[in-house]
């Protein structure tokens, strides 16, 4: 079992996964303004048990596989780099749109949102590269049952975006309302925003040379 220092640290950089722009934010706050918040709430399970899955598999030693091989982790945060720069150009391009301006989205029923919501997480190099670089150094050999503290750190990171994701979605008309009253703050957060994002694309570009 992790110690409770742990468990907090990991807690903490999770809430950062969490608060740190991409596909399952846009996705729940887009559904749930289409279409209310029961669609959204749906959409959110299939999302969570998307991220379930990377935890499992970082528990079971995926993780450990792409640690050993450079170049599969190197591909793997260079694929998240450039997936972080087209979010920072699609945000700071001329007529560019903010990751948090939601899109409008037809109805769908309970099945495709929950699949939709699984097919996000899945597909969210950010939950990927979170359990490959930030998993394994939590992960104590000498505690034993190295699965059993994968696996309750995994479920930990799926907590703690579970709570924040359940706030976005009950808040996203209330977001909604904020931004449209006050465009001026829409257009520096969007400035911030993409740059925030141009940093952390070139901050992981790097991280993938330095391992290669």
């Amino acid at each position: 079992m992790p110690s409770t220092a742990t468990l907090l640290t990991f807690a903490a950089l999770s809430f950062g996964l969490w608060i740190t722009p991409g596909p399952n934010m846009l996705y729940l706050i887009s559904r749930s303004l289409a279409q209310g918040t029961r669609a959204g709430m749906i959409s959110l399970v299939g999302c969570q048990v998307g991220s379930a899955v990377y935890a499992l598999l970082g528990a079971a030693g995926i993780t450990a596989v792409l640690l050993a091989v450079p170049a599969a982790y190197s591909a793997l945060a260079l694929g998240g780099a450039l997936y972080l720069g087209w979010l920072a150009w699609q945000t700071l391009k001329p007529g560019g749109r903010s990751v948090f301006e939601p899109r409008a989205l037809p109805a769908a029923p309970d099945r495709a949102l929950f699949t939709m919501g699984v097919g996000t997480a899945l597909l969210n190099p950010k939950v990927a590269l979170f359990y490959v670089a930030v998993l394994p150094p939590f992960i104590d050999p000498s505690l034993g049952h190295l699965f059993l503290q994968g696996a309750i750190l995994g479920m930990l990171q799926v907590l703690v975006c579970t709570i924040g994701d359940a706030f976005l979605v009950f808040g996203a008309g209330g977001v909604q309302k904020f931004l449209a009253t006050r465009p001026g703050w829409m257009a520096a957060q969007r400035w911030v925003l993409g740059l925030a994002l141009a940093a952390l694309a070139v901050r992981l570009a790097l991280d993938a040379r330095r391992v290669a």
